[in-house]
């Protein structure tokens, strides 16, 4: 059974846990082994000042009680009039159960209840698992691309996806 319910305080332990391990099983290959280390160690401890942080919406999907995705949206930062996922991550154990497309459903309807008509997000170019989650929701690459650098000076090119709401 799926439950999906808007963050709680107290959830910033699986919060961080569920993004520290889809992090270290999608993007840790591409970074030196000791800062992927501290990315995930980073990723642990961050969601306890966001869920209380701004105009955002965190989400967080339970499979049978137990906290197995999450996602991190709002306004779009860069694109007046959109909004924005942020963050949109599953843990490894969750994969292939549905708890995704179950909270991507749920993001979208939160969203269009919030008055937007389209949204965005940003993700790794050579990551062809979530290139291929978000092109089943409906988003499709815009052909906006961008170095992002996640804090080891080596920037990783990312691609850009719209949808309808």
């Amino acid at each position: 059974m799926i439950e999906i319910r808007r963050a709680a305080p107290g959830d910033g332990e699986a919060l961080g846990e569920i993004h520290a391990a889809a992090w270290e099983a999608a993007y840790a290959p591409f970074f030196e082994p000791s800062f992927a280390a501290r990315a995930v160690r980073s990723r642990r401890t961050r969601w306890h000042e966001r869920i209380t942080d701004g105009p955002t919406t965190i989400l967080l999907a339970l499979l049978d009680g137990r906290p197995g995705a999450l996602s991190f949206f709002g306004p779009s930062e860069t694109r007046p009039q959109l909004a924005e996922i942020h963050s949109f991550y599953a843990h490894p154990d969750s994969w292939g159960s549905g708890i995704a497309s179950a909270l991507m459903a749920e993001v979208l309807r939160c969203m269009g209840e919030d008055g937007f008509a389209r949204t965005h997000l940003w993700t790794l170019r050579n990551t062809p698992r979530s290139r291929r989650f978000y092109t089943k929701c409906g988003f499709a690459e815009c052909g906006t691309t961008r170095a992002f650098d996640f804090g080891d000076g080596k920037p990783l090119e990312q691609v850009e996806y719209e949808r309808a709401l």
